[in-house]
């Protein structure tokens, strides 16, 4: 598909630290006009209160005032449209991604729509994106991503590059938002890349 058709983009917010990501990548696709196909865990929601103060499933915070263009799914509905490789989209972000969720996935198990979702998403051969944030990686960790990667997932680990110089935490969070976004085709206007920071240097150069 080229960048100007409309997308569908399935989010899945899981229990690992990291809630600021999930807000961002989803106002950032709300504000290119994607269609949002979110589901949460049990411990996802939990994150979400404790880190975001969001008590509730408020779309409307998570998107800056986009709620509308997100299509929220109940995470223990595994009969959900996005359980099944029928429903078409452009890509899966799970967004932040614990330790336990992959470890489910690489095993094949599907307790939840998150991991169902995934699991159908590596089976159709479509994009799915792996936000793991928990460290140290422990050796079942990583030969659990090693078995997902080579089943076709792509493993982005939420940690930041500092070759922007960010002053801010928000700076941060809009660096792997960025990434995010560009590893499923999603055009933004955030100056995250290597390539503008090169550019830029040469400019103030010349």
């Amino acid at each position: 598909m080229d960048r100007e058709t409309p997308r569908r983009i399935v989010i899945g917010i899981t229990g690992a630290s990291g809630a600021p990501y999930a807000m961002r990548t989803m106002e950032l696709l709300a504000e290119a006009g994607v269609e949002i196909h979110l589901t949460v865990t049990k411990l996802g929601r939990r994150l979400l209160a404790d880190e975001l103060g969001l008590k509730t499933l408020d779309l409307d915070a998570l998107t800056a005032g986009h709620g509308d263009r997100v299509v929220l799914h109940n995470d223990s509905d595994l009969g959900a449209t996005i359980a099944s490789g029928s429903f078409l989209h452009q890509g899966m972000i799970i967004v932040p991604c614990s330790g336990n969720t992959v470890g489910a996935i690489a095993s094949g198990i599907t307790n939840t729509l998150v991991q169902r979702a995934a699991a159908v998403t590596l089976k159709e051969r479509r994009r799915l994106i792996l936000a793991h944030r928990e460290t140290p990686l422990s050796h079942i960790d990583i030969l659990n991503l090693g078995k997902l990667s080579e089943a076709g997932a792509i493993f982005a680990p939420l940690s930041p590059g500092f070759y922007l110089q960010p002053r801010t935490v928000e700076d941060l969070v809009d660096f792997m938002a960025g990434k995010l976004l560009d590893l499923v085709g999603v055009e933004h206007n955030l100056e995250t890349r290597w390539d503008e920071h090169v550019s830029d240097k040469q400019a103030g150069t010349t």
